[in-house]
């Protein structure tokens, strides 16, 4: 599911059982991909595998490293990845960055393990940027953990400025808390719970 001029194409590392078999990216229920792209506003909604093809309407794409479906990426082999691919991709397509979803499928087609983040490499004009990976089998690394390397690449992608945050709980003499809600660092509704 790709198309020109892309804002981003999520890399998988190649389609596990669940996936294949729903001919869907990221297909697992206990995969995260789906969930994280809308918490980092990458997405407008919450998109559901099936939906897939919506995600071209909002710039984004999404591939493989690998085709081969396989129980788990541990059972790929280094012909399996086809980095002649995803550079005709980044030639033809130009989409402004190819975001590997986990170290494993960069390491696949580079033969180096990246760290997370950007990458000082580029394809073609594409920026290179690695994600943890969203699968079950990473289930180790936390949610927050995740979710703020998505936000890093939402940030990148559409040029919004880092920013700082102060996260605090605030107790009155009474033991109640003060309850702030915000939304992209504005104060919404400040509250004190009983």
């Amino acid at each position: 599911m790709l198309a020109s001029g892309l804002r981003i194409v999520f890399v998988g590392i190649n389609p596990g059982r669940v996936s294949a078999a729903a001919a869907a990216h990221f297909a697992n229920p206990r995969n995260d991909f789906w969930r994280l792209l809308h918490a980092a506003h990458i997405t407008s909604r919450l998109y559901e595998p099936a939906e897939q093809f919506e995600l071209l309407r909002e710039g984004i794409g999404v591939t493989n490293a690998a085709y081969r479906t396989t129980p788990g990426s541990g059972d790929l082999r280094r012909g399996d990845f086809d980095r002649a691919r995803l550079e005709r991709i980044a030639e033809e397509l130009r989409p402004e960055w190819l975001a590997f979803v986990g170290k494993e499928a960069y390491r696949g087609l580079f033969g180096e393990r990246p760290e997370l983040g950007v990458q000082e490499r580029v394809l073609g004009d594409s920026r290179l940027f690695v994600l943890p990976s969203t699968s079950p089998a990473n289930a180790a690394v936390p949610w927050f953990d995740r979710v703020r390397w998505f936000l890093e690449l939402s940030a990148r992608v559409w040029d919004m400025p880092a920013r700082d945050a102060v996260r605090a709980l605030v107790l009155d003499p009474g033991d109640r808390v003060m309850l702030v809600c915000a939304d992209d660092g504005f104060v919404v509704a400040p509250a004190a719970a009983p």
